[in-house]
């Protein structure tokens, strides 16, 4: 299996003066999980090279056995320091696309041409899509083949208002994850902060948060070996 990994190329947060960028648990779990099936994993953003990193995913608290694993990994950080560019890749070379979140999607994948090609053109052709934590956002101007909402009637999850809240950032963002899924006529749900939640419909994968990442990856991977069995 080929799957894409897209991250955002976002730095700035808002109007604060702060960093933001691409959350390193969302990528590095489901990255081995996807290693460690055998499957060949090809990142991109959309500038190309080195992504943004949140700073504040790769402090103590937030750093787990996979970002540690990531982080002294010299496969896995050359690969991300030379993501490809995300106009020059297409549905039809991957098996699977994974978004990871982080708060730096909402504002350029969510608003991405080419990611919402991709998106679209990956589900049409019959492969799953899979959206963690900020990433569900990124679905926000995809539709379907009649221009309806993608997300229209479909079950989701994503960062909840309450966890946007808890970090403190509902006035910052351009958009609250949970208000964007209900608005598209998404049927959203959640589980309690910071608890993994994953909610599957149909190829389209979604993960309400950090902790839900690995969760998601092995939803994706369990939905591939279904269909290869």
């Amino acid at each position: 299996m080929k799957v894409l990994v897209v991250l955002t190329s976002h730095d700035e947060l808002g109007g604060t003066g702060r960093k933001t960028g691409f959350w390193l648990e969302e990528l590095a779990a489901p990255y081995y999980r996807f290693k460690d099936a055998g499957w060949e994993i090809v990142l991109a953003s959309p500038a190309g090279g080195q992504p943004p990193l949140d700073p504040v995913s790769n402090q103590p608290d937030s750093q787990t056995d996979d970002t540690r694993r990531f982080e002294a990994d010299p496969d896995a950080t050359a690969a991300l320091a030379n993501t490809v560019r995300l106009d020059s890749v297409a549905a039809d070379g991957f098996d699977a696309v994974f978004y990871p979140g982080g708060h730096g999607p909402l504002w350029d994948l969510a608003e991405d041409k080419d990611s919402a090609r991709l998106i679209e053109s990956t589900l049409r052709a019959g492969k799953p899509v899979t959206l963690v934590c900020h990433a569900p956002g990124v679905l926000r101007h995809t539709t379907n083949g009649d221009g309806t909402p993608l997300v229209q009637g479909k079950n989701v999850t994503g960062f909840s208002n309450a966890e946007e809240a808890a970090v403190q950032l509902t006035d910052v963002v351009p958009f609250l994850v949970e208000d964007e899924l209900t608005k598209l006529g998404g049927h959203y749900a959640k589980s309690d902060d910071w608890q993994p939640y994953v909610v599957r419909d149909g190829l389209l994968i979604t993960g309400q948060n950090p902790a839900s990442s690995a969760p998601a990856a092995d939803a994706l991977i369990a939905l591939l070996g279904e269909r290869a069995g």
